[in-house]
């Protein structure tokens, strides 16, 4: 397929970036950076702005599907950021008629309890409230989407470095977690089972998530 990927040079883009390469995949690479992408078979590397939506739409053009890995983690006001950068991308895929668009989401908006999402826990960390509200609202823009054929994938509630195992389990709404009350995912399966999404959707215009 041909792909374009919003976020290329950050912690989840780069994962996705590999697994989708190594399929075989042609992956248009859109980051703030793209020098710090080293020139690779299948791959182009472009310098984006989710801020301009025309160009951004110019960029999608083409394209198979969207995978966004955008973050506003650089930004001061990062909720703010993420969530303009998301209605952005919404309206650039919808703009460019790409057929799907595939983003990374977060696990705060993952239940915990009836009626009871992770970020609202107070264990929750403070360092990472702003971005989790952030996704938690993209989420709910992507819900409100008559058409756009869109899937969400949320990750455990620890999400790290580790091994490409192909196995995990995979859920809905509700966050996953082991008998011990873990819940972690390596970067490199959360990478593999959303590159699986776009080959076979199995989560059209729903959010599912993932843990071991």
């Amino acid at each position: 397929m041909n792909i374009v990927l919003i976020g290329a040079t950050g912690f989840i883009g780069t994962a996705l970036l590999n697994e989708a390469l190594n399929r075989g995949h042609a992956v248009a690479a859109l980051a703030t950076r793209p020098d710090k992408l080293a020139a690779r078979a299948g791959l182009t590397a472009h310098k984006a702005d989710v801020m301009d939506v025309a160009a951004l739409s110019a960029q999608l053009a083409g394209a198979d599907a969207v995978l966004s890995a955008f973050s506003g983690h650089a930004q001061g006001d990062v909720q703010a950021y993420y969530l303009a950068g998301v209605r952005n991308i919404i309206a650039a895929t919808k703009q460019a008629r790409v057929p799907r668009l595939l983003v990374v989401g977060g696990a705060g908006s993952l239940d915990v309890a009836p009626g009871v999402q992770l970020l609202d826990t107070p264990g929750f960390p403070q360092a990472y409230r702003a971005s989790a509200e952030g996704a938690r609202q993209a989420l709910g823009l992507l819900r409100a989407e008559a058409s756009l054929d869109w899937t969400m994938l949320s990750p455990a509630a620890m999400i790290s470095p580790g091994q490409r195992t192909g196995v995990f389990r995979l859920g809905g709404d509700q966050l996953l977690a082991d008998g011990a009350g873990n819940s972690a995912i390596s970067v490199e399966d959360y990478a593999l089972a959303l590159i699986d999404e776009l080959e076979k959707p199995a989560h059209r215009r729903q959010r599912f998530t993932i843990a071991y």
